[in-house]
């Protein structure tokens, strides 16, 4: 009986919005379909948030593993890095996308198909809190990657 109380509470602690909770929109979010025996896949998104924030986080209960990670120039090779965090600055879209920041979708157990939806939860820290954004990523079919929905 206590259990169940206890489950309510947090449930409800869970649902009640936060006063102090930045407002985040994530949109034209997406990732990579993948061949058979492929163990990475990327997601990409468009992201705005209406006070300066920080993606902290993100994770997926379809993939083991996932990581922020960006692509730069080093000299004339383009190398890619995992980060720890992707600064949200107010009112400015930033864009994860191809050859730039990402999501990575690691040691996948099976392929993921063009139509297939993968749910991420993103992590946002913002004045010292951190909230989190539940979105789902349709796979698209290499060559239908560059087609942005809006």
């Amino acid at each position: 009986m206590k259990l169940n109380v206890l489950m309510l509470a947090a449930i409800g602690v869970l649902a009640a919005p936060a006063a102090w909770a930045a407002n985040i929109g994530v949109t034209d979010v997406w990732a990579r379909a993948t061949m058979p025996g492929q163990k990475v896949s990327g997601a990409y998104m468009q992201i705005r948030s209406d006070v300066d924030a920080r993606l902290v986080g993100a994770s997926s209960p379809a993939v083991p593993r996932v990581e922020m990670h960006e692509m730069k120039m080093d000299g004339d090779v383009m190398r890619m890095r995992e980060v720890k965090a992707i600064d949200l600055p107010k009112g400015r879209t930033v864009s994860l996308e191809p050859g730039g920041l990402h999501i990575m979708l690691m040691n996948l157990q099976k392929p993921i198909a063009a139509g297939d939806l993968i749910p991420l939860t993103l992590v946002v820290e913002s004045g010292g809190k951190q909230q989190t954004v539940e979105v789902k990523a349709e796979a698209r079919a290499p060559g239908a990657m560059q087609h942005h929905h809006h």
